[in-house]
């Protein structure tokens, strides 16, 4: 199953197991189990240290567990064939239930064990998922260090039946015991800070603790991360605090127009923006939301959770997130039936019909990728022609299974109270009403800026844009903004590196000329 070049690297790794363990798979005469064992049979012989058996009990088959040899269970469990996107998470699991040392600090980890005993997770996950990684990731490690927690990562697409009974629409979505526990990517602090109430206010009090920064960014996309490398390579005392490395990158798959790389993905290049912004002295903050922004002799912005940070300066790289239709029922449905990532959500509408909301690059890629996996794509544009490239465009309508309606304005979402059932929308130029019976509707109709939090305090255009001159001054003395939340038009990922490179050099003239 693993081509030659995957199973070199696997064995490299599986070098690094620091005790022998086992799998127990659950298995029955189904072509996914043969399938499962094929895998875990060809990893064992990639290290004596790893031994298989086939008589697990688990009832979702098929499935496995890994655990240390002669030791009570650890918790991680695999309900489907962990390739794509998860195979990462099934060699780090390999690692860490060996007794590999996860790279977190000691302090996250002994919050770990400190957690009460029964939480068990259930993780539902596509495979062409890049979110849901980092999930199953956190949750197998919570698993690892803490006896009395387990998780299981689920294939939606392998487990149908169950997605359907549990109104699984959206992925990662995660159940704790049961109940819903949340949707959408999460990283470990996320996690933690929702089943350890006490953590918020810990956190809180640490932060407001802090020394004031010469400069702080706020934002960790690529405007930012280009904000703090040249912040800190003036040698001025910098922060960054962001909700998450990456921002809008990290949910972008296909990059071809990153000079210098004809071809990465979002992932890959946040890893590297956030490896380099490590290299420097960056105090970085991640899982915390700037609340307000207050200007005084040193400027404060007051947290989410209630903690304080100042600093002599400040740029706003907060960048911007997926627009919504805004009409009655998508915030009811949302998550099951009202999808914003084709990539992530589109392998659990196998077989089924849905809408695309939007006719730029993003809709029109949506369409061409849903088309491959659903039973037919509707494509709903406001304008009276689609607006994506021309290349995209012949296709969208080479494709059989895509109708594409222009002049169309979606007025509802339906739904039955559980799941999204269909959508009305207004014929333009008629002004006739249409309903279309659809599973799901994946919004692709563009971006919002990022800066709700600062209305009242800095001028922002009549768009929600922070204002900001060529050298990236906003009304704010000492306050600076770049990147996809600002004026600057074109929104591009090499525009926004620049743009922080320049409003950091600003703030930097500012603080030279302030002392």
């Amino acid at each position: 199953m693993l081509d030659t070049n995957l199973k070199q690297q696997l064995k490299g790794y599986l070098e690094r197991l620091v005790n022998p363990i086992e799998l127990v798979a659950s298995v029955d005469d189904s072509a996914k189990s043969v399938e499962l064992m094929a895998l875990l049979a060809e990893i064992t012989t990639l290290s004596d240290r790893i031994s298989l058996r086939r008589d697990g009990d688990n009832e979702r088959r098929p499935s496995f567990t890994i655990n240390a040899l002669n030791a009570e269970p650890s918790g991680v469990h695999f309900a489907g064939i962990p390739l794509g996107h998860e195979f990462t998470s099934l060699v780090l699991a390999l690692l860490q239930v060996s007794g590999y040392a996860p790279k977190v600090s000691e302090e996250v980890q002994e919050q770990i064990r400190a957690l009460p005993a029964g939480l068990s997770f259930e993780t539902y996950i596509s495979l062409s998922c890049h979110n849901c990684p980092d999930v199953v990731q956190a949750l197998n490690l919570m698993a690892v260090l803490n006896p009395g927690i387990s998780n299981t990562m689920i294939d939606g697409a392998l487990f149908q039946q169950e997605v359907e009974d549990k109104q699984v629409l959206a992925v990662p979505s995660v159940r704790l015991n049961g109940a819903e526990f949340g949707q959408g990517r999460m990283t470990l602090e996320e996690i933690l800070a929702k089943v350890d109430t006490g953590a918020a206010a810990r956190e809180a009090e640490k932060l407001s603790a802090r020394a004031s920064y010469d400069l702080l960014v706020i934002g960790g996309g690529p405007a930012g991360a280009a904000a703090a490398i040249y912040a800190a390579r003036k040698g001025i005392r910098t922060g960054l605090l962001a909700e998450r490395f990456g921002g809008q990158v990290a949910d972008t798959m296909g990059i071809e127009n990153f000079i210098s790389m004809q071809e990465t993905q979002g992932p890959k290049l946040v890893s590297a923006m956030e490896q380099h912004v490590k290299s420097y002295d960056v105090d970085i903050i991640t899982n915390q939301q700037a609340k307000t922004l207050l200007g005084n002799d040193l400027i404060e912005i007051e947290l989410a959770n209630g903690g304080r940070l100042t600093s002599k300066s400040v740029v706003i790289a907060t960048g911007a997130r997926w627009r919504e239709m805004s009409v009655p029922g998508e915030q009811e449905y949302r998550g099951k039936g009202v999808a914003y990532c084709p990539h992530c959500d589109g392998p659990l509408f196998k077989g089924k019909n849905v809408a695309v909301i939007g006719g730029g690059n993003s809709g029109v890629e949506a369409a061409i990728d849903l088309a491959g996996i659903v039973k037919h794509v509707t494509l709903i544009e406001f304008d009276n022609q689609l607006r994506a490239d021309a290349v995209l465009q012949k296709k969208l309508h080479s494709l059989a299974n895509v109708t594409v309606i222009v002049s169309a304005l979606t007025t509802e979402v339906l739904g039955d109270g559980k799941r999204m059932t269909g959508l009305t929308y207004q014929d333009r130029t008629s002004s006739t009403s249409h309903q279309l019976d659809v599973d799901g509707v994946f919004v692709q109709i563009g971006l919002l800026p990022n800066t709700y939090w600062l209305k009242g305090s800095i001028n922002l255009s009549p768009r929600g844009e922070v204002e900001v001159d060529a050298k990236g001054h906003t009304s704010m003395p000492g306050v600076f903004a770049a990147g996809d939340c600002t004026t600057v038009p074109y929104k591009q990922i090499i525009i926004a590196t620049g743009e922080g490179a320049k409003a950091s050099l600003s703030a930097f003239d500012y603080l030279i000329r302030r002392s």
